[in-house]
């Protein structure tokens, strides 16, 4: 098949300063590479959910010490945040997602070797390089797919959540498979992160050449592909809306990595099996698909996204009443609740990161700032769910606090709904 090129106008400069026009490729390449990475930037994290327990039983580690195999990742989900749009500017959006890629398999192999230095390490570089996958995705679809991006949001969210519930329902099997190996079930998903780095490369080498042929065409005092950097970029972390957009990205966050770390030790607790724990933490995982799907679509259509979180915030805090009240007897209804409004209240987090910035250089710095913070605030969430957990004896005090939070959310996500620009 030929290729063919697209020509639009670059966007993800500051207003005032003109961009020459931009060459795509092929549409179906670039969305291939977009829905392969997109499937990688939660299964890492999935897959240990089901297993932590295997993990510390191993290494002998207390509950504590256990919720940091969880919480460590999103640390340096956050602290790699920051420096996204940075690494962006400087090396281009498409070299810096293959080199995360790269990283991602990399780091989830160190993760699986028998050591527990190795366990953090592995996770402080898969944690890293996910941050900058989920950082420089809103801002290449803005970039790139300027009038479809609710749908485009809503596709990588998606994938985003399948890779993570492919992952979790399939980790305990993949263990039984390899004779019991935690190490070998956790290596497994460095696969899918080395085909997605491989899918990606082409976008590397088509923009090598786009700035090459930009550069040979740019007349003297003309600017290229790599946007030059305003005077200040402290904009965004003066705006009140952006911390609105920050407060509900991290709180969603944190709910949602409280579930992806102790949902299923929550329910074998309460007499689950570890097979059935896992497969419906995982159904929980894949019913997120349907609220990834719809919220953003629908949030799309409307000036005003405040209706839409409610019913996302609502959704998550009746699930997690349910693991309060009936953990096991109703485990199936609780993880379809808490499926549909985490998966709805991740995909609102990402499209109103789109929404609410007036270009992608906006959107860049808001998803870095959004991402940043949010997930800084939302590594606690384990570590806090699990020091609850063991001081108290129990996951009453744990789960209380999360219904807490979902209040918070709620408060931040109706100002972040607004119709409003950063």
């Amino acid at each position: 098949m030929p290729r063919t090129t697209v020509t639009v106008p670059l966007i993800d400069a500051e207003p005032g300063h003109p961009r020459p026009p931009r060459l795509l490729s092929h549409p179906v390449l670039l969305l291939a590479g977009i829905v392969v990475a997109s499937l990688n930037m939660r299964g890492a994290l999935a897959s240990m959910a089901p297993l932590v327990g295997d993990v510390s039983a191993h290494y002998g580690l207390s509950s504590t010490v256990s919720s940091l195999v969880t919480s460590v990742p999103v640390l340096f989900l956050g602290l790699g945040s920051m420096v996204a749009p940075r690494l962006s500017q400087r090396f281009g959006t498409e070299q810096v997602l293959f080199t995360a890629l790269v990283a991602l398999a990399a780091g989830i192999v160190v993760r699986s070797l028998s050591s527990v230095v190795a366990l953090f390490a592995g996770s402080i570089l898969l944690g890293t390089a996910i941050a900058l996958l989920n950082v420089l995705m809103p801002g290449l679809i803005k970039r790139d797919f300027p009038h479809r991006a609710a749908s485009m949001t809503s596709l990588y969210t998606c994938a985003m959540v399948i890779g993570a519930s492919t992952a979790a329902g399939v980790s305990v099997p993949l263990e039984k498979s390899f004779g019991g190996s935690w190490q070998a079930a956790l290596a497994f998903w460095a696969l899918p992160a080395a085909v997605a780095a491989a899918v990606w490369f082409p976008q590397v080498v088509l923009s090598r050449r786009i700035r090459s042929a930009e550069g040979a065409s740019a007349t003297p005092g003309t600017s290229t592909t790599s946007p030059a950097a305003p005077p200040r970029s402290a904009g965004v972390w003066r705006t009140p809306l952006a911390w609105q957009v920050t407060c509900f990205m991290g709180l969603q966050s944190l709910l949602v990595y409280v579930v992806i770390a102790w949902m299923p030790t929550i329910l074998t607790d309460h007499g689950m099996s570890k097979g059935t724990a896992g497969v419906v933490f995982a159904v929980s995982n894949l019913i997120q698909v349907a609220g990834a799907f719809l919220f953003p679509l629908l949030a799309g259509r409307m000036r005003n996204q405040g209706p839409l979180v409610a019913v996302a915030v609502g959704l998550t805090a009746a699930g997690y009443v349910g693991l309060l009240v009936n953990p096991v007897g109703g485990a199936w209804a609780w993880a379809a609740l808490l499926g549909v409004g985490q998966g709805g209240a991740v995909g609102l987090a990402l499209t109103m990161i789109v929404l609410r910035s007036r270009n992608a250089y906006t959107a860049a710095r808001l998803s870095g700032m959004a991402q940043g913070v949010g997930y800084l605030l939302a590594a606690a969430g384990p570590l806090a769910a699990g020091a609850l957990y063991e001081s108290s004896g129990g996951w009453t005090a744990p789960i209380v606090l999360m219904l807490l939070l979902c209040g918070a959310q709620l408060v931040a996500g109706l100002g972040a709904g607004r119709d409003r620009k950063v």
